[in-house]
Parts: C-alpha cells; structure tokens; sequence
C-alpha cells in the first residue's frame, strides 16, 4: 500500500509492513507481509520500507534482494525483529536470517532492534564448531579464562536446531550500504556481514550478546572495500570486528569492544588460500575484558599479503594479550606444520595503553616469511596485577623498528629488515 500523505517526517513513498498483514505482536510470522512490503518498495527509488515502533515482529529467513530494485531504498526499523526458536521454521542449510543482496544505496537505520534469539543455539556450538585453540601457545595453563559454556536450552519445541547457524543481518554484492542507530542482539552466529560490498559505513551502531556465546563475531568484513565502521559498541563472544580476505581501504574508529575476543585481521589463508588485505586503520580504541586487542591471524601454508595497517590510540584494560600476530594459528587440536605463509608487511603500532593479564605482546611470525616492516610507538602496557608473574613479551622472526622506548621494554623486535626479503618479494604479492 502506497501512503500518499508521509506522517512523523516519513517521505510520500513509505511501505509500513503494518499494511500489508504483519500483525508485530511477536507470535504470529510476519516473514509474508515483509516480503510483500518490499516487493512494493523495491518498484520505488528512494522509497521507505517502515518498520514501525511498538512492535516486534517474527521474521523466519527472509532475502531482501535486487538486483532489479531501484536504488537508495530506506529500511527503517524502529520496531524490533525478533528470530524464531524452534527448528521448523530454519530448514537445514539456512546461512543468513535477514539477507540483503544485489543492491545500491540500501540504507538500514531507525531505533530498533533485531534479536536473533541465540541461546537456543549457543549450547550445541562448543562440541561441533572450531574454538579458539590459541591459548595453547600463549594462555598459561593456570589461565582464568572463561571456561564454563553456555547454559544448555532446547528450542521452544524442543526440537535441536539445525548445525548451520545463521548470521543475522548481511549485506551481499552491495554498494552505498549504511547502517546506523539499530541495535542487533544474540545472534545464533556472526550479528552483521558484509561481504563483496564497496562503500560501506556503520555507526550509532551496537551489538550485545554474552561474553560466553560461541562463534558470535560482531561486523564481519570480506571482499569488501571502502569502508567506515565508527562510533559504536560492540559486546559479543568473539571478534568485536573480524576483517577477514580480500579487504582494503578499510577506517575504524572510536569502538567500545567488549567483551569478546579483540578487533581481527583471519584468519587468513585457511586450507592453503591466497589471502589479501591492505590499507587498514584502527583507531580511537576503547578495550574491556576482552581475550585479544589488535590480532593478526594466519593458517601456515596461506599465501597473499597483508599491508599498510595502522592500529592508533588503542586503550585497553583487563585485555590478555593487547597485540597479537599469530601466524601459526589453529582452530583445532593440532594443524601441520607448513613452509608458505601469508605476508606480513607494514604494520603500524602506535599509543596503545592500559593494562593486560596475561602477557604485553605476541609477535609469533612464519620462519619462511618474517614479518617486515613492523613499527611500534608509545606502547605502554601494564600488568593488572603487579605481584603475579606475568609471560614477557614474545617475537619471533619479527623485523622493523621501535621508535619510543617501550613499557615494557620490547627487545626481542628485530631491527631492520632480514638477511633475505626474497621469500616476501616473491610470493606475498596479490
């Protein structure tokens, strides 16, 4: 239904989901009346697709999709959008719950919140999905991280739920996207990707879901470029935001992340792929209780480039290990050794300080591919407890230059460039 005469500000071309049958009382599935709202909005440029305040709304897997829409189409969500709970309603290979593809000039914005009802999945991850195998090499065995998992719960049939779980909200082969003001909560996996998308920005933006929920990335960014994440907050059981290959031109800053597990490049290079990112900045940081900082993650046996990172003003407190390259990462009990490795190249660490608990720096770097090129600039790192041992700073096969003394002192960068830089002219191109 086309409304002619636009009230509270909205244009003459507003779509309210109310008035094509979504009754927003939280038990009925309005997925239909969605689908038949955007079928109407899609004919319109710059029209609005109205969410409306005061009412939530129960959408199953839905995809908003062009690529014959017209473009600069607005979602405005004030209400909120809630997941189903029970297995029926997903199928078996469900990999997004609200997909947004093929389009240009899509903005998502409004007060509102999609909740994407995650308990009723978290309690199966931690025996079937890849955790964190990292804290064998870095983690004392004392450690205190959080080893308790999510508290167990059926869905609201009883049912298990399928073993794919979906990422809530992403944007695919889009351009122009905005999201903004909209909170998105408990997601079964990852809250909000973007993935082959150019021009993307993201701010007044928030996620929450618990510190222990399994595999819940807050943004997550591939083979996208040109892109402004800022002024938002991030709360999430895994990457606060994952910027993973084939992305470039990449600005973030001013983020509140935590809990979760740190703001991260990988991995990179899982089954023996080329990875490449470049030019990424990290900015205007604020860390709490969270497991990492700045990380860089790789599989041995990747091959690309990673280059031109800067990571700026970052204060953490209560964070494990504030800066991190692991290029020996594993998601699983054990992985092969391998020879090729991702390039590292042009790393940029300046102003970060505040407090850790486990250990100040990581700098793990591949023996056949060393990490060149690595800066480090008024790092000023304390433990949180000064009267427990804590792990020293960590390099290996780490080269570039310290250009302020360092708390603590970081002796173990290597300065200069080493003996052969032949293994990164050759094979860390992309």
């Amino acid at each position: 239904m086309l409304t002619n005469s636009p009230s509270k500000g909205y244009s003459a071309t507003t779509f309210n989901v109310r008035d094509y049958g979504a009754k927003g009382d939280g038990k009925s599935d309005d997925t239909k009346a969605f689908e038949a709202a955007w079928t109407a909005a899609c004919k319109v440029e710059a029209s609005t697709m109205l969410v409306p305040s005061e009412y939530v709304f129960l959408l199953g897997p839905i995809s908003f999709s062009g690529p014959y829409c017209q473009h600069n189409i607005l979602f405005q969500l004030d209400g909120t959008i809630i997941a189903p709970a029970d297995a029926e309603a997903w199928g078996s290979d469900i990999l997004q719950w609200l997909d947004f593809t093929k389009l240009v000039g899509i903005t998502i914005k409004g007060s509102g919140k999609i909740d994407g009802n995650g308990a009723v999945w978290w309690h199966d991850t931690p025996f079937d999905d890849p955790t964190e195998e990292e804290s064998k090499l870095i983690i004392p065995s004392n450690n205190t991280m959080q080893t308790s998992l999510p508290i167990p719960l059926n869905s609201s049939l009883g049912g298990r739920m399928p073993g794919i779980k979906p990422t809530a909200l992403r944007f695919y082969g889009s351009s122009n996207v905005t999201v903004t003001g909209i909170t998105i909560q408990n997601s079964p996996q990852c809250h909000l990707k973007f993935d082959n998308c150019i021009g993307v920005s993201v701010y007044n933006f928030s996620v929450s879901s618990p510190g222990d929920s399994p595999n819940t990335d807050g943004i997550h960014l591939q083979n996208s470029k040109d892109i402004l994440i800022r002024s938002s907050n991030v709360s999430c059981g895994d990457d606060c935001i994952s910027i993973q290959t084939g992305c470039s031109n990449v600005y973030i800053h001013n983020i509140n992340c935590g809990p979760g597990h740190g703001i991260s490049i990988g991995g990179l290079g899982k089954d023996n792929t080329k990875a490449c990112v470049s030019n990424v900045t990290v900015k205007d940081i604020i860390m709490h209780n969270t497991m990492n900082g700045v990380r860089i993650k790789t599989w041995q046996g990747g091959s690309g480039s990673v280059q031109g990172l800067m990571f700026s003003n970052i204060q953490v407190s209560e964070v494990q290990i504030p800066i991190v390259i692991d290029q020996f990462y594993c998601d699983k009990s054990k992985c092969p050794n391998q020879t090729s490795a991702v390039a590292l190249s042009e790393i940029n660490y300046e102003k970060i300080t505040g407090t850790y608990t486990v250990k100040p720096v990581h700098l793990a770097c591949s023996d056949s591919m060393p990490c060149v090129d690595v800066t480090l600039t008024d790092i000023q790192l304390k433990p949180l407890q000064e009267q427990y041992h804590m792990y020293e700073p960590y390099c290996w096969q780490t080269f570039g230059e310290l250009y302020t003394p360092t708390v603590p002192p970081i002796q173990c960068l290597q300065v200069g460039k080493p003996s052969s830089s032949t293994t990164q002219a050759n094979y860390g191109q992309c």
